[in-house]
This record gives C-alpha cells, sequence and structure tokens, in this order.
C-alpha cells in the first residue's frame, strides 16, 4: 500500500499563480523630447530677440534664396538658408513661434474659458440652458472654420485677431461639450447634495467644489488643442487670411515658399518642420497627461 507521503510526491504540482497585472495601460513615464521640445519653443517665444541672429523684417537680394548651411552653397551666416527676399530664415522662425504661441495663448483664453463657462453652467443647471448651450455648440461645431474666416477676410482683410477669433469660435464648443458631460456627472455625487442641503449658493459650488474636479479635463483638453490651433493658424495664413505680412509666422513663411518649392524647398519646408514637431510634441504631452492625470489609467505602481 502507497503511503501518503508517496502520493503526495507523485501527485502532479501545478505552476503557481501569478498576479494579475491590471488591464489598464501604464503611462508613459519618459517624454523627455516632448518635453525639451517644448522648452526650446516657449525659449523662442519668449526671449526671440536674444536668440535671433538678424532681424526678420532685414531684406538682402544679394543672400536671396541662400541654402542652409549643410547643403552645398550654404553659409553659417545664415544657418537655415533665406528666403526669396534674402530674410535670415532662422529669424523669421524664431519670431515666427511667438506669433503662433501667442495665437495659442490668446485662442485658448479666450475659447477655453468661455466654453469651460458655458460648459459647466449648462451641465449643472440642465433644463433649458444646457438645450441652448448644446444646440449653440453643434451650430458652432457645423460651421466650416476655415470658410468662415475667409468669408470675414474679405471684409475686414486679414489681422492677428481675426485668426484668434476664428479659433476662439470653435474652440469654446469643444470645451463646452466636454466639460457639460464632466459636471453632469459630478453634480449627482453626495457632496454635491449635501452642499446643496446646507445651503451653499450655486456660484460656490461650481467654483470650490466641481471645477477642481474637472481640472484635469480642462488641463488635458488645453493641451491636446496646441496642435489643433497651430494647424489652423497654418492653413488660414497658407490660404493668406492669418497674420498679414510682414509679421513673421509659421503658415505664412510655409505659403511664402509654396511657389518656389522645387528650387529652394527650404522656405517652405523648414517652417513646415517645425509645425509637424510641435504638434507630435504637444499631442505626446497631452497623452501623458491625461495617463497621468487620471487614475483610471495609471494602471499599478
Amino acid at each position: 500500500m502507497i503511503s501518503e507521503r508517496l502520493r503526495a510526491w507523485l501527485r502532479p504540482r501545478t505552476a503557481p499563480r501569478r498576479r494579475r497585472r491590471s488591464a489598464a495601460p501604464r503611462p508613459s513615464r519618459r517624454p523627455f523630447l516632448s518635453l525639451t521640445w517644448a522648452l526650446i519653443i516657449l525659449v523662442m517665444a519668449i526671449v526671440p530677440g536674444l536668440l535671433a541672429p538678424y532681424s526678420p523684417l532685414d531684406i538682402n537680394p544679394i543672400a536671396s534664396r541662400q541654402p542652409p548651411a549643410f547643403m552645398a552653397g550654404g553659409s553659417w551666416a545664415h544657418p537655415l538658408g533665406t528666403d526669396e527676399d534674402g530674410r535670415d530664415l532662422l529669424s523669421r522662425i524664431i519670431f515666427g513661434t511667438r506669433t503662433d504661441l501667442s495665437i495659442v495663448a490668446a485662442s485658448l483664453l479666450l475659447g477655453g474659458a468661455a466654453g469651460a463657462s458655458f460648459g459647466m453652467l449648462a451641465g449643472y443647471a440642465g433644463g433649458w440652458i444646457e438645450a441652448v448651450t448644446m444646440r449653440a455648440v453643434d451650430v458652432s461645431l457645423a460651421l466650416p472654420t476655415i470658410l468662415l474666416a475667409l468669408t470675414v477676410v474679405a471684409v475686414s482683410g486679414p489681422s492677428f485677431w481675426l485668426v484668434v477669433v476664428a479659433t476662439a469660435f470653435v474652440l469654446w464648443a469643444r470645451f463646452a461639450r466636454l466639460l457639460r458631460g464632466e459636471v453632469v456627472v459630478w453634480r449627482e455625487r453626495d457632496f454635491i447634495t449635501a452642499a446643496k442641503a446646507a445651503g451653499a449658493p450655486d456660484s460656490r459650488i461650481l467654483v470650490r467644489h466641481i471645477l477642481p474636479n474637472v481640472l484635469n479635463t480642462l488641463i488635458v483638453l488645453s493641451t491636446l488643442q496646441i496642435g489643433w490651433i497651430i494647424i489652423l493658424e497654418g492653413s488660414l495664413s497658407f490660404l493668406g487670411a492669418g497674420v498679414p505680412a510682414p509679421t513673421p509666422s509659421w503658415g505664412a513663411m510655409v505659403a511664402t515658399g509654396r511657389d518656389t518649392v522645387q528650387i529652394s524647398w527650404w522656405v517652405a519646408g523648414i517652417p513646415a518642420l517645425m509645425i509637424s514637431l510641435t504638434v507630435l510634441a504637444s499631442n505626446v504631452l497631452g497623452d501623458w497627461l491625461r495617463d497621468r492625470l487620471d487614475p483610471r489609467l495609471r494602471g499599478p505602481a
């Protein structure tokens, strides 16, 4: 008769159970390249006069369409080359950074603040206020932004504030729609009901209790909209409805070099590369912030 010890030794052994990992995706921990690029862009926008070797408006016909320094015929006097008027491309890109980021900041402040305010009010109040606000959002999103801007510029002429207003007109609807959905969820929580029962005014509930809970969403949405604003500015400037000449902007520089792209590709190619890299960096940072600020996406420590 086989002993109990022998039976235990002959019994098939199963592998120890492994600890199940959370299905939540782990956030990217090293967006170093995007952060570095964002810092470079910020420095270029804040102190362009200290970084640019020339004035962005200086014309030098002798140096017209000079290639970048890394190409044959190029010179380190103009590291990124010159345009058809002999203006230094590096200097125009540096000063164009300030123009583009100024449009981004003004559009986010105007459109983002208005959209967040209307969205929070609609989500908290409900009823006819919510219905009217959301129908206005639908109308705003249905109108083609570029066509609207071209119509306005045909009447008033291109300007910096035209680009800001056209951008903010679409931004407020995006912020309002998202913030309204967030507030609808938070207004049903127990601490909001308790605050109402304690007699707290609606303005205090919105500012002290709801706003801190939707602030993460507001920050992430703002970051993700940076790339979209830069693309929209470039599109409007490319079509002649953006920042008027001779103010440098990346979109206007692309528009300037589109007719000579086969002869001097760098005039349009380098500003287009700046747009692409900045949009990519802002999207990566937006995704990273979303993963870091949303507890549902953090995964195990």
